[in-house]
């Protein structure tokens, strides 16, 4: 890995979130002033304010539930093992987005409409909401593809762990219940992490996050399963979505809620929640628990 591309990833993930929460609003409104100007041209029997709320209408609805299709894409994940269990399910949620979509911008265009003094009519229901979910299931897994192909390209910047498999001839060259080394491909390249030099894991999803040196490894498996197949004497679990390497962990920091704060030797701070704190206090001895 280079330099540059390590220096890269690290700024962008210092603005990172400021990023994915700016860049709907920013979408939305782009595409909103282009719409706005084809509705424009395509009505000139109506006056220009119209078409604009009802693209603005459009705009903020779809807006208000891109954080629900954020969250459907992390639930069922549309990849080559699992499409035909979950195209289904997001056949189903497009329905309910155009549900909500047509109600909400009907709800938005009847306010707009009623503060410049005018009425307004949505229509017969039935056959204009098959031709707006026409439109809808469209939109909605473009959203889909879109929100793949980013994490695709942050997932090609930062890494991604997977374990070292069986080789096809001959022994294995590691215990392969407790590896000792995790293969990481990024940008092309593979390269092996020592599993001593993971400072923490993280649940997220389908994945497990190896915290290293201040970046980020998803490996696609369950905490329990990993948790399992790491060195017990070096790694524990801390919380329901946290192991802990003791060679990293610098303080522990009772609370009064009966759970513990963590701080790591490069000042993360981690959740240790009252079901992990004691076993956690009884790994070190007295002089040893800051």
């Amino acid at each position: 890995m280079s330099p540059t591309h390590g220096f890269g990833f690290e700024s962008f993930q210092r603005w990172r979130r400021s990023f994915e929460i700016a860049f709907w609003p920013l979408f939305f409104t782009i595409n909103t002033l282009f719409n706005g100007i084809v509705s424009v041209m395509d009505h000139p029997d109506v006056p220009h304010w119209q078409p604009w709320i009802w693209e603005a209408s459009s705009s903020v609805v779809t807006l208000v539930l891109v954080p629900a299709l954020v969250w459907a894409s992390r639930r069922w994940p549309i990849r080559l093992d699992t499409w035909q269990r979950n195209v289904p399910l997001h056949l189903v949620c497009s329905v309910i987005f155009s549900v909500l979509h047509v109600g909400g911008m009907a709800a938005l265009r009847k306010l707009a409409y009623a503060m410049v003094g005018r009425p307004y009519f949505p229509g017969s229901w039935l056959p204009d909401f098959g031709y707006e979910y026409l439109k809808d299931v469209r939109s909605y897994f473009w959203i889909l593809v879109a929100i793949a192909l980013y994490r695709f390209w942050v997932m090609r910047l930062q890494g991604e762990a997977r374990l070292l498999a069986e080789p096809d001839v001959g022994p294995p060259i590691e215990p392969l219940e407790q590896p000792e080394r995790f293969l990481v491909r990024k940008l092309g390249k593979e390269f092996l992490l020592a599993a001593r030099e993971i400072e923490w894991l993280q649940a997220s999803g389908n994945y497990v996050n190896l915290h290293v040196r201040g970046r980020d490894y998803p490996l696609r498996a369950t905490m329990a399963g990993i948790e399992a197949r790491l060195d017990p004497q070096r790694f524990v679990r801390v919380h329901r979505s946290y192991v802990v390497n003791l060679d990293f962990l610098a303080e522990i920091e009772p609370l009064d809620t009966g759970d513990a704060r963590l701080l790591t030797r490069d000042g993360r701070k981690l959740p240790c929640s009252r079901r992990y704190r004691a076993a956690l206090r009884d790994r070190f001895t007295p002089s040893a628990v800051a």
